[in-house]
């Protein structure tokens, strides 16, 4: 779950006020979509939740964790509850698509056995079977992307943050993208997208988020005009 109360966050250096206290609650197994224009609070938002930044006041609780009290040394294990999906891929170039995948697994130690196991399950949840042992400058935009989401999805979080997945690939990419978000979320995964392809929202519908200049103006469920 994650539950806002109250919240403002402040940035010290130049006095602009981020988010404006704001009240939210997303429940397990929900899919948020979570938009605004730039320079709207989505980014402080995202801070916020993975524990980069802290809140200036309230209280925010993501995955049973009160973020506001969270000591420095609990914040690795609190960010293994979440996986996230970045704009920019972020994979390792020099590594495979299964070794990007596997290495957020080794670097907690993971069994080996359990590599095995997990990395090639993941890999066919988003359709990449005969790409494991490629390097990501051989895949197009839309494959990097799903190794993106796949490594976001190999440790089994409670919760995963899309920070505008779709920026980077082609339109009819990011359909293919939301449908297999909502995938994951239909298997009891919290998904928040956050994004500005207000196109992509009115064709899916569900529940929106608009955060505009600090505050949420608008938190309701819609319909869309996609039909699986």
């Amino acid at each position: 779950m994650v539950e806002l109360k109250n919240v403002s966050v402040t940035y010290q250096t130049t006095g602009i006020q981020a988010l404006n206290n704001i009240s939210l609650k997303v429940n397990d197994g929900e899919f948020a979509f979570v938009v605004g224009s730039s320079g709207a609070g989505k980014s402080t938002l995202i801070k916020l939740l993975l524990k980069e930044i802290d809140a200036t006041s309230g209280v925010v609780t993501v995955n049973g964790y009160n973020l506001t009290n969270l000591k420095r040394r609990r914040v690795p294990e609190f960010r293994r509850t979440i996986g996230v999906v970045f704009q920019d891929f972020r994979l390792i170039e020099t590594m495979t698509v299964y070794e990007n995948i596997a290495f957020v697994l080794r670097v907690i130690d993971a069994p080996r056995k359990y590599i095995r196991k997990r990395v090639p399950y993941v890999i066919s949840l988003v359709g990449l079977q005969d790409k494991a042992s490629s390097y990501p400058r051989e895949l197009s935009g839309g494959e990097q992307q799903r190794v993106a989401l796949a490594r976001a999805l190999v440790n089994d979080p409670a919760l995963i943050i899309a920070d505008e997945p779709t920026g980077n690939i082609d339109p009819e990419l990011s359909y293919e993208m939301v449908e297999l978000l909502q995938g994951i979320n239909e298997c009891g995964t919290t998904v928040l997208m956050v994004t500005h392809a207000h196109e992509l929202v009115r064709h899916f519908g569900g529940r929106i988020i608009n955060i505009n200049s600090g505050s949420i103006i608008f938190d309701e469920v819609v319909g869309g005009n996609y039909e699986a």
